[in-house]
C-alpha cells in the first residue's frame, strides 16, 4: 500500500461506531463547520475507494461501476472517472430514478459523461471480460428489500465471480442492523465513509461485507470531538480492563465464585464454565451440581471445589461466594427450578444463562445486579417474539432485554453485542464461525463470571468477557481451522488473553 493510499482509507478500524441516521446528518454538520462542500466529501469518498481498489487488485483492468440513484451512485461516478484518468477501462451501469439526483451526485454524474464517459441501463448486457466490479446502487438509507431492477443486478454481481468493492456498505445490508430483506451484495472489500455503522459488524454483516476498511474523509478530528453511541471492541482492548496482579496478591483476593448447574446428563456444561471460570483467574471456584457429576468434576479438574446442590448447601455456598453463575446444564426440571427460587432472594453479583434464562423467561424480574447472556432464541422467549424479531434489529432488542431485565445484557451471536442499564452499548468485534458448537456457551459464562469475581463492574466483565472469549477462538481457529473447533480448546488459551501485558 502506498502512503498516499494511506491516507486516504484505513484498514485499522476505530473504536467508535455511530448510527447510518446519525452519520447522514453529521456529514452536513461536519462539512459547514470545517467550510467543506459535500461535493468535496464525494470526491475524497471516490477517490478512496479508487485507491483502495488499485491497492488490492492491481492487475485489474476492466472495472464494472454499478451506480444508484443517490449520493452512493455518485460515489460511484467519481471513482470512474478516476480511474478513467489513469487507464483503466471502465463500464458504466445505472439504476435511474424517478426523482431527481441528489445535488452532489448530479454533479458527480455530469463530470463523468463530461470526461467522455458513457452511461448504459441497468438491462445491459455485461462486457465479457470485467475484473473488478465497484458496488455504488444502494447505501445506508436503504429501509427494506431491495426491488427490481437493483434485486436483479445484485443477483447478477454475486453471480459474476469477480472480486466486488463495496462503497459504504453492500448493497442490500441494512446499515442500522445488519439484518437482511432480500438480495444482498456479497463484497470482497466494503470502504465506510465517515464512521463504521452498526450494520457493518452485526447481524449478518460477515456474511457479506469481505474486508472492511474506513475513510473518515477528512473529518477524524471533528468525529474526535462527537461522542460516539456504540462501542467497538477486539482483543488490542484487553489491557484497559485487566491490569497485571500486584505480586502480593492472595486468591482472597481474586474472589470466590460459586456456579450452579449440571442436572443428571449435563455435567459437561458446568465443568467447563467452572474450568474457564479458573483460567480467567478467579480466586477460588466453587461448583454446586447433580450428585452424579460431583466424582468426574473433581477428577478432570481438582482445582475445582465440587459439591452435591441441596437446599443447605446452595444457602451455604451462596453466603461464601462474591459472584454466582446459573444456568449452564442447569435444565428445566424440578431439580433446577428449585435451584433459581432459592437463587433468586440472593443480592449478590449474578450471571444468569442458558436454562437459568428460559425459566426467567416464565417469570420476568427485573434486577439491576445481573449479567444475562442470551442467544437470540433464548432473547425471543425473554421477549415473547419470534427468533426472526430479534435477528430483524439485534441493537433494538438488546435495549428492550435491558429495559426489561435490567443490569447488563449480552446478545451472542456473530457481533455480540453488550447492553447497559445507562445506555451505554458495545459490539465484541472478535469470533469466528467455528464457536457456532455446543458449550461454547457455557465457556463464556465461567469467563465473565471469572471476572465478575474479580470485582470487574458488571459491563466491564461483559466487554472484556466477550472479547477474551472471542479472541481465544480465533487464536484456535488460526492453528486449527473452524470446522471442528470444540468448545474446550479455548480452555488452555484463555490465560494469554486475561493477561494482556503478555502479547506486548
Amino acid at each position: 500500500m502506498t502512503s498516499h493510499s494511506e491516507k486516504q482509507y484505513c484498514s485499522s478500524l476505530p473504536h467508535s461506531v455511530w448510527s447510518a441516521d446519525w452519520v447522514r446528518q453529521a456529514e452536513s454538520v461536519a462539512a459547514v463547520s470545517l467550510g467543506i462542500s459535500l461535493y468535496s466529501l464525494m470526491l475524497r469518498a471516490g477517490a478512496a475507494a479508487t485507491a483502495l481498489a488499485r491497492d488490492h487488485y492491481p492487475a485489474s483492468r476492466h472495472w464494472l461501476v454499478l451506480c444508484g440513484h443517490g449520493n452512493n451512485g455518485g460515489d460511484g461516478y467519481v471513482v470512474a472517472r478516476l480511474a478513467t484518468e489513469v487507464g483503466i477501462k471502465v463500464s458504466v451501469i445505472v439504476c435511474e430514478g424517478v426523482r431527481p439526483l441528489p445535488t452532489e451526485a448530479a454533479i458527480a454524474r455530469q463530470a463523468w459523461l463530461e470526461s467522455g464517459g458513457e452511461i448504459l441501463p441497468a438491462s445491459s448486457h455485461w462486457p465479457q471480460d470485467i475484473d473488478l466490479i465497484i458496488d455504488g446502487l444502494l447505501g445506508t438509507g436503504l429501509g427494506g428489500a431491495p426491488r427490481a431492477p437493483y434485486e436483479v443486478l445484485i443477483e447478477a454481481v454475486n453471480r459474476a465471480g469477480v472480486p466486488v468493492i463495496s462503497l459504504d456498505i453492500p448493497s442490500g445490508l441494512q446499515a442500522e442492523t445488519g439484518a437482511v430483506a432480500g438480495a444482498v451484495i456479497r463484497a470482497s472489500h466494503t470502504l465506510a465513509f465517515i464512521a463504521l455503522k452498526p450494520g457493518l459488524l452485526t447481524g449478518q454483516a460477515r456474511d457479506w461485507v469481505g474486508q472492511l476498511h474506513y475513510s473518515t474523509l477528512g473529518l477524524s478530528d471533528w468525529l474526535a470531538t462527537q461522542r460516539p453511541q456504540i462501542q467497538r471492541y477486539n482483543g488490542a482492548d484487553l489491557g484497559q480492563w485487566l491490569k497485571p496482579r500486584r505480586p502480593c496478591s492472595h486468591k482472597g483476593e481474586h474472589g470466590r465464585l460459586l456456579l450452579v448447574g449440571g442436572d443428571h446428563g449435563f455435567g459437561g456444561a458446568i465443568r467447563m464454565a467452572a474450568e474457564a471460570a479458573l483460567r480467567s483467574g478467579a480466586g477460588l471456584v466453587r461448583v454446586l451440581t447433580h450428585t452424579a457429576h460431583v466424582g468426574p468434576l473433581l477428577t478432570a479438574r481438582p482445582e475445582l471445589m465440587v459439591q452435591r446442590l441441596s437446599d443447605d448447601t446452595l444457602q451455604q455456598a451462596v453466603e461464601w461466594a462474591d459472584v454466582v453463575v446459573v444456568g449452564p446444564g442447569l435444565g428445566q426440571g424440578d431439580w433446577g427450578k428449585n435451584a433459581l427460587k432459592l437463587l433468586q432472594t440472593s443480592d449478590k453479583p449474578a450471571l444468569w444463562d442458558a436454562d437459568a434464562l428460559n425459566l426467567l423467561a416464565l417469570h420476568p424480574e427485573k434486577r439491576q445486579n445481573r449479567v444475562i447472556t442470551p442467544h437470540p432464541g433464548e432473547a425471543a422467549r425473554l421477549l415473547n417474539c419470534r427468533t426472526v424479531d430479534i435477528e430483524s434489529d439485534r441493537l433494538l432488542a438488546a435495549r428492550r432485554l435491558v429495559a426489561q431485565y435490567g443490569g447488563v445484557v449480552v446478545l451472542k451471536g456473530a457481533g455480540t453485542l453488550i447492553a447497559g442499564q445507562h445506555g451505554e452499548m458495545a459490539i465484541a468485534d472478535v469470533g469466528n464461525a467455528g464457536m457456532a458448537s455446543g458449550g461454547m456457551g457455557d465457556v463464556l459464562s465461567g469467563i465473565i463470571g471469572g471476572l465478575l469475581s474479580q470485582k470487574l463492574p458488571l459491563y466491564d466483565a461483559a466487554c472484556a468477557g466477550c472479547v477474551v472469549h472471542g479472541a481465544a477462538a480465533d487464536y484456535v481457529a488460526k492453528k486449527q481451522g473452524t470446522r471442528g473447533l470444540l468448545a474446550s480448546d479455548l480452555l488452555p488459551v484463555i490465560p494469554h488473553y486475561v493477561n494482556p501485558e503478555l502479547a506486548k
